[in-house]
């Protein structure tokens, strides 16, 4: 859903939508000047967490996968967020993804 409100208002602006980006203003200016460049990344994004979670909840190992794959990008890329210094919030995304990771890949699931 978020990655869909992302793209949402990075390609209409001016709409009441706005306003979620005062969550996280930083983000908001590094991506608004690519406005629809990124948005079409974030709608992409947001079909592939849709697919995965529709095959994942109808026990297809192809949507398990998928979810998978999802997690293990979050990862690196909360790592690289880490390389980068941010050590909050890649230290936070890290635990978060690992976590779900662990979870996904357990015998039970």
């Amino acid at each position: 859903m978020m990655a869909g409100l992302a793209a949402t208002t990075l390609l209409w602006r001016g709409t009441v939508l706005d306003r979620v980006w005062t969550l996280n203003p930083t983000a908001y200016r590094q991506l608004s000047p690519f406005d629809s460049k990124v948005a079409i990344l974030f709608l992409l994004l947001s079909a592939a967490l849709v697919v995965s979670g529709i095959g994942w909840f109808r026990r297809r190992r192809w949507g398990w996968r998928l979810a998978v794959a999802i997690i293990a990008i979050q990862i690196l890329g909360d790592i690289i967020n880490l390389f980068r210094g941010d050590w909050l919030r890649g230290g936070i995304g890290v635990a978060i993804a690992w976590a779900l990771l662990m979870y996904l890949l357990s015998s039970q699931i």
